[in-house]
């Protein structure tokens, strides 16, 4: 529901919602991204780089990817004001 509220708050008054977000929350949230990101990406290369067999591989790649995918989502519904967890 809120996540409808905001974009029809996107269309219906531009000016007022890039008011509200600020320019260093955006710079913030885009340098966390990109590290985030990075450890991610290490971390998939040394599950591949260490050459685990077969099933703990694929176990450790998805791993890896839910906790990437949760990190994303926890950032984007954070901006929307509910994320998963409270740090």
């Amino acid at each position: 529901m809120k996540l409808l509220t905001a974009i029809s708050l996107m269309f219906a008054a531009p000016l007022a919602f890039a008011a509200a977000v600020s320019g260093e929350g955006l710079l913030s949230l885009l340098v966390t991204l990109i590290i985030v990101g990075l450890i991610c990406y290490l971390l998939w290369w040394f599950v591949g780089y260490i050459g685990l067999p077969a099933p703990f591989d694929k176990v450790a790649r998805v791993i890896v990817a839910l906790i990437a995918l949760i990190f994303l989502l926890n950032v984007l519904l954070s901006m929307m004001g509910t994320p998963f967890i409270r740090w």
